[in-house]
Order: C-alpha cells, then sequence, then structure tokens
C-alpha cells in the first residue's frame, strides 16, 4: 500500500480544490471518515467541502462539529463538483451508489479518488486505494494519515472521526474482521482524544420512543426459515409509515436477527417507495455477498445489500429464501 500512499501524497500536493464524498444514505464509516480526511487536508491549507448524496442521520449530526457536511444540491454545486481539482470517493466504489452526485463525480474535469474496503470496484476513478480485509474504509484513511504524518498527526478531531468509522463497520468491534490491528489503532485514537463513551452514546443511545415501539414490533415477528439456519424482518411501507420510520431508522434491526442460536443467515427486507431494500448477514465461511450479487446488490462476505426493483416484496422474500439454500452449511 505504501507506493497507492505516495501517490495519494502526491495528489495531495498537487492540488488544492478537493470534493469528499460517500455514498447513499451514508454510515458511521463514510461519515466518520470523510469528515476526518476533510479535517485534515484543510489542516494542511486546502480548499475542502464535503458534499454528500443524502441527508446525515441525526446520530451522527456530531461530526459537523468536526467538519461540516453538506447535502448536494444539484443546481448549487455540480459546477463546483465538475471543476474541483480532486474528487475523493470513499467508502463504496461503485459510482450508482452516489445517487444525484454520480454525473457530476463522473464528469469531474481533476483527479479522481477512491478510498474504499468492499468488494469489486468498477472502473472509474485514477486512483484506487483499496483493502478489502480492512475492518473500515476509516482503517484504511488511518494508515494514510499516518503515511502522512510529517505534515499533520492525528489529532483529537481526526481521532473522534475514525474510531467513529471503525467502530461502527465493526459492529462495536464484534465482526469477523476485528483483528489485533484494529484494536492497536483504536488505542491510539483513544490516545489521541477520542472519548469511546461519548461516541458510542452520540451512535447508539439517540433512538426516539416510536423506533423503540417498532423494533418491539419487528421482534415479535421475526421470522425462521430452513430448519432454524435463516431469520428474516420483513418491514412493508405500511409499517416503516405507521411508525413514521424510515430505512435510516431501521438499519439496527438486522443484528437481531444473528443473535438467534443456531441461525446462519440474517435477512431483513425493507419496502421502499422505488424500490425493495435487502440487508444480507452471515456467519462464517459463507460468502453472504455472492447472494446479493444475485439481486444486483454486492457489499463484503459477511456483510451485503441489494435494492431490487420491479419485483413485489412478497415476490423478493420469496426468491431470496428459495436462493439462499445454496449457502447454507
Amino acid at each position: 500500500m505504501a507506493v497507492l500512499f505516495e501517490t495519494f501524497k502526491v495528489i495531495v500536493e498537487s492540488n488544492q480544490s478537493f470534493i469528499l464524498t460517500t455514498h447513499i444514505n451514508p454510515d458511521g464509516d463514510g461519515l466518520g471518515t470523510e469528515c476526518a480526511l476533510a479535517y485534515f487536508l484543510s489542516r494542511i491549507d486546502k480548499n475542502v467541502r464535503i458534499l454528500n448524496p443524502s441527508p446525515t442521520p441525526l446520530n451522527y449530526q456530531f461530526l459537523n462539529q468536526i467538519f461540516p457536511i453538506e447535502l448536494f444540491n444539484p443546481f448549487q454545486h455540480t459546477t463546483i463538483v465538475e471543476s474541483a481539482d480532486v474528487v475523493i470517493v470513499i467508502d463504496t466504489n461503485t459510482p450508482s451508489r452516489l445517487g444525484e452526485l454520480k454525473s457530476s463525480v463522473l464528469n469531474n474535469k481533476g483527479v479522481k479518488v477512491c478510498i474504499d474496503h468492499h468488494l469489486e470496484p468498477e472502473e472509474f476513478a485514477d486512483l484506487y486505494i483499496l483493502d478489502e480485509p480492512s475492518s473500515a474504509t476509516g482503517e484504511i484513511v488511518y494508515r494514510i494519515l499516518n503515511y502522512m504524518s510529517d505534515r499533520q498527526p492525528v489529532d483529537k478531531q481526526v481521532a473522534y472521526a475514525l474510531y467513529t468509522a471503525i467502530m461502527t463497520d465493526t459492529g462495536s468491534f464484534r465482526y469477523p474482521k476485528t483483528d489485533p490491528e484494529v484494536h492497536k489503532i483504536v488505542a491510539h485514537l483513544i490516545q489521541a482524544g477520542a472519548d469511546p463513551v461519548l461516541i458510542h452514546e452520540a451512535v447508539y443511545e439517540q433512538n426516539t420512543l416510536e423506533q423503540l415501539h417498532l423494533l418491539g414490533k419487528v421482534l415479535q415477528h421475526i421470522q425462521i426459515a430452513h430448519n432454524g439456519r435463516v431469520a428474516y424482518i420483513v418491514l412493508t411501507k405500511e409499517l416503516l409509515n405507521g411508525y413514521n420510520a424510515d430505512e435510516i431508522d431501521s438499519e439496527f434491526f438486522i443484528p437481531f436477527t444473528m443473535s438467534i442460536a443456531g441461525v446462519q443467515v440474517g435477512l431483513m427486507f425493507s419496502e421502499l417507495d422505488t424500490c425493495v431494500k435487502i440487508n444480507f448477514r452471515s456467519k462464517g465461511d459463507i460468502w453472504i455477498n455472492e447472494l446479493a450479487k444475485q439481486f444486483g446488490g454486492n457489499g463484503h462476505k459477511n456483510a451485503a445489500g441489494a435494492r431490487v426493483k420491479n419485483l413485489p416484496l412478497a415476490d423478493a422474500v420469496t426468491r431470496v429464501l428459495e436462493l439462499v439454500t445454496v449457502y447454507l452449511i
């Protein structure tokens, strides 16, 4: 990775204006990582803006204190994105996941950089810094910033943002990629000023009463298939609307499917206005992203997603449950 890091360092030193962005419906890894990198670039006197295709969820609003996160407006920001010296796409390697930003990013006349840890990148960038074994994109950027530490070491603000990124994408340090190196990185971030208690409270303890009532309803109706090896949740539009909830509100439901003894694969089907969103989770040596790819999605070995259009919710559930049998142990 040293060659890639050096190339990135030259790009940074040779350019002045930077646009950072991440995928639609951003998570803690995408948001935390882009804030850390944007803050770092601003400290070395670069002109930096974060422009995202989706609003920042309420539980990540605290990251705005580190660096402002703006919502992309095509009427205001298209020219800014297309004319920037460098566009850095974080935590996704698929332009289609950039929403309304996609065309502006692809039309950028400068240098396009992709920093990510997902499988099977699409060809669109000039420089790819990819490391699928990393627990989070935040882990990759941590290494980049340490490589460039002669310019600006990791400080409290960067530590807060990167701790958020790594904590959320490791499932609070319990997912398979949580290795000794991750804990070494986190130890350094805490030493640099990240507060594990405050960050955990900000991310995970800001639920509304309606969200918890919806969770209670969901837990009552988790279903089991294939002799207890598959657990799944079905969220209809009616159910979500009844609790004034959206897909972001339900993101933390999927881990409950994996908490049932004997379950190898967890699924969540969310009926949205334009598609059926499917979350896939698995344990051990089950490459659940391969199942997600059959529905136009992808992700990691044990965590993936897909958005299916022109297929009713009931049919999507039936089809996934039919195909999942191939992946069970």
